[in-house]
């Protein structure tokens, strides 16, 4: 039996494609969340994806969006592979990914902590422009928005609630 090797270029451009359930204003690719996608030597493409965060909901829905994606294009032989390290990190998440949150009036976040955190009892103060106006007077209303790793916080200067991707 003769198998043709997949073009990996093009099964790599239809995962990059994909939008993430949860942000669909982004793609895979976008949130950093697509990690590689590769074929072996059988014909199999396979596509790595790291979740945002251990035990992230949306992960079953990007894993069979990718591969469905993936079959829809073509490819009859399909791999999707989590992979946990290095985990992921907000600062994987590309430009045009900040422009589009932004863009859809959610703060994308800042840089993520590097090095040991230090232990601090009292609430941490940061600033979060507001993605609609850009003031910087803003207030969090709740550590925790749609998903785990968004928070809700509101301007003081248009009074325009928006969510903000936390930092990991």
């Amino acid at each position: 039996m003769v198998t043709t090797r997949p073009d990996t270029r093009h099964a790599r451009s239809v995962a990059e494609a994909v939008p993430d359930p949860e942000l669909p204003m982004l793609t895979l690719a976008d949130l950093g969340v697509l990690r590689d996608v590769e074929t072996t030597e059988d014909g199999t493409v396979v596509a790595s994806l790291t979740p945002t965060y251990s035990g992230c909901p949306a992960m079953a829905e990007m894993r069979a969006d990718v591969a469905a994606r993936l079959r829809a294009a073509g490819y009859a032989r399909v791999e999707i592979r989590t992979v946990l390290s290095p985990p992921w990190t907000s600062d994987w998440i590309t430009e045009s990914g900040r422009r589009k949150l932004a863009e859809h009036g959610i703060a994308p976040p800042g840089a993520a902590p590097r090095g040991p955190v230090p232990l601090v009892l009292s609430p941490t103060q940061r600033t979060v422009p507001c993605p609609r106006c850009g003031a910087a007077d803003t207030e969090e209303t709740s550590r925790f928005a749609a998903t785990s790793c968004k928070a809700l916080w509101r301007c003081r200067a248009c009074r325009e609630p928006f969510e903000y991707v936390k930092e990991i």
